[in-house]
């Protein structure tokens, strides 16, 4: 398997397990009885809900000619865990079971699944492959003993069948250069004539955190999330439906591309200091550890008897090493003497002499703009706050242009028409846009206009 291919699989399985189960991992808490809510792809004919049922991936290749594909679907398949009691010759289901000092309950379990394809490009020239993919039903039932060797109940664990189907398909002009735009459709094929039954009963019959991993040979992949200029149109047309395609492997390599249910960026990985799955990407490591390790004895007890994973996250947190423990408070990935001006504050601008907020400008469509600028607004896409719509087409005054810990330029600036505009200067309470959030009142010809060497451009 190639470097690539691992880190891709790494960085899966958290997208795999993602929510799978959250702290305090016992099936009681209110937030692991809504379960599965990534990836999730129903069967077509569940309507309860409105969840999908199918995903769509497009992504572009190039030096694709003689290139061959190696698709591989993933996803968790719901395995059915009831907890039985055996009464009067028979058994009854039940929430628990307690029996020799061991707690059985009935809540759901997943299995992986995995089904690959490997075809060359030129195979898709004359139209669309398909590759089904069928995961059989299985039951079994496992006996729960008293001490004295008599039999107190069972548990019954059960998969119920899966059907799939892979639609493969390319575009050979889809830009530039021989650029190829490669499309990918999973689809849920199971029939399903109950659009009101519980979702429950539909998951078991989904397809689960699905996701793709898609390697080349003999070609390249091109950035989605951040395309080279001659490929951006060809990027920005690619359609993709609950699905995010993204670059992974070593940075700079290109020949594996990770379409995941969730939102990464390009060349995603696992830090070195995880100690193992949490099952939860978006927490810190440390808080998590420290929190499962305040749990009572009562509440770890449950937590074991919810899920076989959750018992194995709760034995690594407790056998963790104090060496491995210290590793999860923080960790320098670069090392550098910053330039700071002496008794100056790191979070200060004036502790970089290369910064100055007041004299620094930034290129936006041909323009440099500075302090003392005037702009128009139009705040981008990628924001959340709701009143950015009230701000559209607003005329603003640049009163600094910012540098912040990661690169990134920021302008400050205060609404030409807020009659409290002094009092904000005053107070130094800004307004913050990226450049591209902006346009130049001032033409590109204006004298003077030009910005400094090593000025950044930026498009407006």
């Amino acid at each position: 398997m190639s470097v690539p291919m691992k880190i891709a699989r790494r960085v899966a399985d958290a997208v795999l397990y993602e929510g799978y189960l959250l702290y305090p991992y016992r099936a009681s808490a209110a937030k692991n009885r809504v379960r599965w809510q990534f990836g999730v792809l129903v069967p077509p004919g569940f309507t309860a809900t409105a969840e999908p049922s199918f995903s769509v991936t497009e992504c572009l290749l190039e030096r694709a000619e003689d290139a061959t594909l190696h698709l591989c679907l993933r996803f968790l398949h719901v395995k059915a865990r009831s907890v039985e009691r055996a009464e009067d010759g028979g058994y009854r289901p039940v929430a628990e079971l307690t029996s020799g000092g061991m707690d059985y309950l009935t809540f759901d379990e997943a299995t992986e699944r995995e089904t690959e394809v490997v075809l060359p490009l030129a195979a898709l020239l004359d139209g669309e492959r398909t590759a089904e993919v069928r995961v059989p039903g299985d039951r079994s039932a496992e006996p729960i003993l008293s001490p004295s060797g008599e039999q107190e109940g069972r548990v019954v664990s059960e998969h119920l069948p899966v059907r799939a189907l892979l639609r493969i398909g390319i575009d050979r002009n889809a830009g530039p250069y021989g650029l190829t735009r490669l499309r990918v459709q999973v689809e849920n094929t199971v029939s399903w004539d109950e659009p009101d039954a519980p979702r429950e009963h539909a998951l078991r019959r989904s397809l689960i955190s699905a996701h793709l991993i898609i390697g080349v040979d003999g070609g390249a992949f091109v950035s989605l999330t951040d395309p080279p200029e001659w490929a951006r149109r060809a990027a920005d047309a690619c359609r993709n439906e609950r699905a995010w395609p993204v670059l992974v492997g070593e940075p700079g390599h290109r020949d594996v591309v990770l379409s995941s249910p969730i939102i990464l960026s390009d060349y995603p990985d696992i830090a070195p200091e995880s100690p193992g799955e949490l099952f939860d990407s978006t927490e810190i490591d440390e808080i998590l550890h420290l929190r499962t390790l305040t749990l009572t004895d009562e509440e770890t007890r449950q937590a074991r008897a919810t899920d076989p994973r959750a018992a194995r996250l709760i034995d690594m947190v407790g056998d963790m090493p104090p060496e491995m423990v210290e590793r999860l408070h923080g960790v320098i990935r670069y090392l550098g003497e910053p330039a700071r001006r002496p008794g100056t504050p790191w979070w200060d601008p004036a502790a970089d002499p290369g910064v100055s907020p007041e004299t620094d400008s930034v290129i936006v469509a041909g323009v440099a703009v500075a302090k003392g600028s005037r702009v128009r607004l139009a705040p981008g896409t990628r924001r959340a706050d709701a009143h950015d719509m009230f701000l559209a087409g607003r005329t603003a005054l640049v009163e600094a242009v910012l540098l912040d810990l990661d690169g990134a330029r920021h302008l400050a600036v205060t609404l030409e028409e807020d009659p409290g505009a002094d009092l904000h200067r005053s107070h130094g309470r800004f307004l913050y846009f990226a450049p591209d959030e902006v346009e130049p009142l001032e033409s590109p010809g204006t004298p003077g206009t030009l910005g400094a060497l090593g000025d950044e451009e930026v498009s407006a």
